[in-house]
């Protein structure tokens, strides 16, 4: 017998392809990383290949992170919190560049606005539990 479906609010719906559009394009950088695109030739194979295990490896857990945003599975936010505040220490690093810092930025405040507002925070609090407490 399935499990009932959980509703997913649009505003969940929404953070959760964009934290998969940044896991996506972090395991395209691993993937390039790996292939030696963008470094010069006195950095190593060994910096590039851990570069790549690393970005790798962050794409893939927030793809995991995504797919349980998309799941309205509670554990996911705080990972997904976590990741937009690091990317906005990111984009102020990157301020130089600022086209880049702004993309980064608007990013990590839309997917923190979207999972913070009260519809998202409720589903995902919801969670685990009945949807009807006088049904059990």
């Amino acid at each position: 017998m399935d499990a009932p479906r959980r509703s997913r609010p649009l505003p969940l719906t929404l953070s959760a392809i964009l934290v998969a559009v940044q896991g996506v394009t972090l395991v395209v950088l691993a993937g390039l990383a790996f292939a030696g695109v963008g470094g010069d030739d006195s950095s190593g194979s060994g910096a590039a290949s851990a570069v790549g295990i690393f970005l790798g490896a962050y794409g893939l857990g927030l793809l995991a992170a995504a797919w349980g945003l998309w799941q309205v599975n509670g554990w996911a936010r705080g990972p997904i919190l976590i990741t937009q505040l690091v990317q906005l220490g990111i984009a102020w690093n990157l301020r130089d560049m600022p086209l880049l810092a702004l993309g980064l930025t608007v990013v990590a405040v839309a997917t923190l606005a979207l999972v913070l507002v009260p519809s998202s925070r409720l589903a995902l609090e919801r969670e685990g539990r009945p949807e009807d407490p006088d049904s059990v």
